[in-house]
């Protein structure tokens, strides 16, 4: 490994981090969309426009297509349509059964899958050092997402671990750590331009089937300009540079170091919902968070960078990624 190399790998869990944080820069738009859309409708419009331009980047990488094995066709189905489009919606439909907060904390899960799948599908081997950042990261998003220690019940709700939903939650988890893997998997054929370009087509394609067979696309002049405005801000921020930064990063990145970089959403998710969701009712609520919140972001903060340490002085498949880049 030369030192540009050397460079990327330690590069490579940032740049996933930062994209895991523009995953939650959506909320103040998707509040407001889902309240004037249907939500199916809403997903299928963000890849509509993301498809844009992901479609000219596959068509301009189409020769690589003929290098991706039957195995590696099956792996982008998967994320996809699981990753991508089911992950999305057994996510949100956990919550009609369950308080969000139980669906939140079991996303907690997604990195032990994850890492399970690397060592099994990759083989990828895990060294004291490794676990010992784990579980400093997965500690330090704990104490982010639940500075109480516990879960806390909405004012108005019943915690209510309901098997269904506990269910669908876990599937979300589930798929949402296979797609990291499998994508780890296919980057070792094609760029990460290709692959991200891949996910959208296939995810638009069955999304377009879901949204007919559930009549949920409403007449376009219902939606209007403010909800196309925020449509293409999601789709832009959220959606295309995110995941253009999440494979770009992931080509340099072990797969069971990315989990755990995504792990950056919900230090995003609470300093958003702290400026622009609580900031609001009370004022000062951004700089007042909990104490244990901040301690939370300073111990994933550490552990991203002894990860991304750790993940330099790893060997990967680095070589292949630096050659299709």
């Amino acid at each position: 490994m030369n030192k540009s190399q050397s460079a990327l790998a330690m590069l490579g869990p940032f740049l996933i981090f930062v994209a895991a944080m523009l995953w939650a820069t959506d909320a103040p738009f998707r509040v407001f969309l889902t309240g004037e859309l249907n939500s199916s409708f809403i997903v299928l419009a963000e890849h509509f426009i993301d498809i844009l331009i992901a479609l000219p980047l596959l068509l301009l990488g189409w020769s690589e297509l003929k290098k991706l094995s039957a195995k590696e066709w099956v792996a982008v189905l998967v994320i996809a349509i699981g990753s991508s489009a089911l992950a999305s919606i057994a996510f949100t439909e956990s919550f009609r059964y369950v308080n969000p907060s139980v669906a939140i904390l079991l996303q907690k899960l997604q990195p032990l899958v994850a890492i399970a799948l690397a060592t099994i599908l990759l083989k990828e081997t895990l060294r004291a050092k490794f676990w010992l950042w784990a579980i400093l990261a997965i500690a330090g998003a704990y104490l982010l997402s639940f500075p109480k220690l516990v879960p806390q019940v909405y004012e108005g709700e019943i915690f209510n671990p309901n098997t269904m939903g506990v269910l669908l939650a876990l599937v979300a988890a589930a798929l949402w750590a296979v797609g990291t893997v499998l994508g780890r998997f296919v980057l070792r054929t094609i760029t990460f331009k290709t692959l991200t370009s891949l996910r959208f087509v296939g995810a638009f394609i069955f999304l377009l089937i879901f949204n007919l067979s559930q009549d949920s696309i409403p007449a376009l002049s219902t939606v209007s300009g403010k909800d196309w405005l925020f449509i293409v801000i999601v789709a832009v921020t959220s959606g295309l540079v995110s995941l253009f930064l999440y494979y770009y990063g992931l080509q340099y990145t072990r797969a069971s170091v990315a989990t755990l970089a995504e792990l950056g959403f919900p230090l995003a998710a609470v300093l958003i919902n702290a400026y622009f969701i609580e900031s609001v009712h009370q004022p000062g609520t951004f700089l007042g968070l909990f104490a244990l919140q901040w301690l939370g972001t300073a111990l994933l903060l550490f552990a991203l960078y002894r990860l991304s340490r750790f993940n330099q002085a790893e060997k990967i498949d680095i070589d292949t990624a630096a050659q299709i880049s």
